[in-house]
């Protein structure tokens, strides 16, 4: 297959720092990118081609997009699955496809087909009302996990119920009958780990090594890669990676989030259509990172080499907490003077407490010591509310 590359043009939906970074790599291999993003100073403003700016419900703009581009991704997966599917249907090439877009939105029906496919997952059910719940309790025992089947991020949609007790307060917090919720056997885990997978055109399919990742108040604070982890479960982890692809059938990056429990097992918790905050480290850590294969996935090349160069932390920059306002970062001097540190700022134009702002690299000889110089650059590196002089 041939591939013009001057020629292809790519949309994408999103123009955060997931898009931003997408870009960084379709520029360097000469495509040309149309963003679409309700923001006009959005992180991939400043680099893309285009900018539409509407809404990510604007079915005019998605349809001007479609008609501009030859090809469209998503940077995340909140977005309208229905008209993808129309545009589909009328040949355009969307990536990853929208049926499998349809499947990982609602995670109800996520569960369901990877329990289906003899994926292993948590046990789980569907909750209508609070006898429902009160079944999960005695199914389950308690605590619980109460989740929204969609929408939510970082910990959003999502309520620990710890005793009959919680139950109403629970429902009601998560929309009650408005919404669609499903019930989650609370997991006793050791850890967390995700592992990154590419499907590209042809159906071949790269897996990254597994990461190992550090969550505070349900955000992701930092990935180590490799997970400390023994060979026998990093075996059984990318295995998983790869048969969760081949069941969504999808074209492009997607990260599938583990947990480890205390029996050594190995259960799936979610799967994202897109490049992951958890693959970042892949930027400097791999010789090809998930952005470079993502955009070499759907524009039909062939996918790149996942090796790890060497061991490698990512550690997220997060909104201080000092409050709202313009963005500002400081200590980025004495970060960068840490070996083997590189410094990746979104462009976001405001801070908030715990946004995500940015994210430090780090690439050393051995685990550890990527480790300690990682926890050392994010201790001096902050991004805040600029100060008056």
């Amino acid at each position: 297959m041939t591939v013009n590359l001057l020629k292809q043009k790519i949309g994408i939906i999103g123009g955060g720092q997931l898009g931003k970074m997408m870009i960084l790599e379709a520029k360097k291999m000469g495509f040309y990118v149309i963003i679409l993003d309700p923001t006009f100073n959005c992180p991939a403003h400043s680099i893309a081609d285009e900018h539409i700016v509407a809404n990510f419900n604007d079915t005019i703009a998605i349809r001007k997009l479609a008609d501009r581009a030859d090809i469209i991704t998503y940077e995340f997966e909140h977005i309208d699955a229905e008209v993808l599917k129309v545009l589909e249907e009328e040949g355009h090439k969307i990536y990853p496809t929208p049926r499998s877009l349809e499947i990982i939105q609602n995670k109800y029906e996520q569960k369901m087909l990877l329990k289906k496919k003899r994926i292993p997952v948590p046990e789980f059910m569907y909750i209508a009302d609070e006898e429902d719940m009160m079944e999960a309790g005695e199914q389950f025992g308690y605590p619980f996990i109460l989740k929204s089947c969609r929408g939510g991020y970082d910990g959003k949609g999502n309520v620990v119920v710890h005793s009959p007790q919680e139950i109403k307060s629970a429902f009601e917090s998560l929309g009650g009958y408005e919404q669609e919720l499903m019930a989650e056997e609370f997991i006793p885990f050791t850890k967390e780990i995700s592992v990154l997978a590419c499907r590209g055109i042809d159906g071949d399919i790269a897996v990254y090594p597994v990461g190992e990742n550090e969550h505070e108040d349900n955000i992701l604070i930092q990935t180590k890669v490799p997970a400390q982890i023994t060979k026998t479960l990093t075996t059984k982890a990318m295995s998983l990676a790869n048969r969760v692809m081949k069941v969504f059938e999808g074209v492009g990056m997607f990260c599938v989030e583990m947990f480890v429990t205390e029996d050594k097992r190995i259960l799936i918790n979610e799967v994202a259509p897109r490049p992951h905050n958890s693959g970042h480290y892949s930027i400097e850590g791999c010789v090809t990172s998930q952005f470079e294969q993502h955009i070499r996935a759907i524009t039909g090349l062939p996918l790149g080499d996942t090796t790890l160069i060497r061991p490698t932390v990512m550690r997220n920059i997060l909104g201080d907490m000092e409050g709202n306002g313009e963005a500002f970062v400081y200590g980025a001097e004495e970060a960068l003077k840490v070996p083997g540190v590189k410094i990746h700022i979104y462009g976001k134009e405001n801070t908030s407490p715990k946004r995500k702002m940015g994210h430090l690299i780090v690439t050393a000889q051995t685990l550890e010591e990527a480790a300690e110089r990682a926890q050392i650059a994010a201790n001096t590196i902050k991004i805040s509310p600029r100060k008056e002089n």
